[in-house]
């Protein structure tokens, strides 16, 4: 009988743990379809999107953005169909009444505000979510810099599904 060396036995466990069910499959959780990945906007996209959005974050430096945010990443996601994580997922936080995530348990104080998320908002709540608005749940100091937060912003209204206003038809 052959002897096994001390890594073989770890990698045969290894192997043999992995059964039929630990296969990639076509369909979603339940039989679903697996949801198609969302669309990647090209760099030429992103930067369309950040010179069409408004002064100052049309100045915004993205690959900063990115940076900055990555402190943010443990507790929130950007993705389109993201999950709440410890915070609830950002995609198409601009525009959306603030505490109005479905199935996100958000603090009473939060739930029961009365504004809608936008840029200064949000600006205003990365600079001190705790004095912003005292009694919400986010474990976050705050992001001291003026030009992080206008980073932050400008790369969260790019990869977040903003859409800009398009300029006003003149009038004939």
């Amino acid at each position: 009988m052959s002897r096994l060396t001390p890594l073989a036995v770890p990698l045969i466990l290894a192997l043999a743990a992995c059964g039929p069910g630990d296969r990639p499959s076509k369909t979603g959780d339940e039989g679903r379809p697996a949801a198609k990945p969302a669309r990647v906007a090209t760099d030429a996209e992103k930067a369309s999107l950040l010179a069409a959005l408004p002064a100052p974050y049309n100045a915004g430096d993205l690959a900063n953005g990115r940076r900055v945010f990555a402190r943010c990443r443990s507790c929130h996601t950007i993705g389109q169909d993201g999950p709440d994580l410890a915070g609830p997922n950002l995609h198409g936080v601009f525009g959306r009444k603030a505490g109005d995530r479905p199935r996100f348990n958000y603090s009473n104080v939060m739930r029961t505000a009365e504004f809608t998320w936008d840029a200064e908002k949000l600006d205003h709540w990365l600079q001190n979510p705790k004095t912003f608005l005292p009694g919400n749940k986010m474990n976050y100091p705050g992001l001291p810099d003026a030009t992080d937060r206008r980073d932050v912003i400008a790369f969260l209204k790019v990869e977040t599904g903003y859409k800009p206003q398009s300029p006003a038809a003149p009038a004939s």
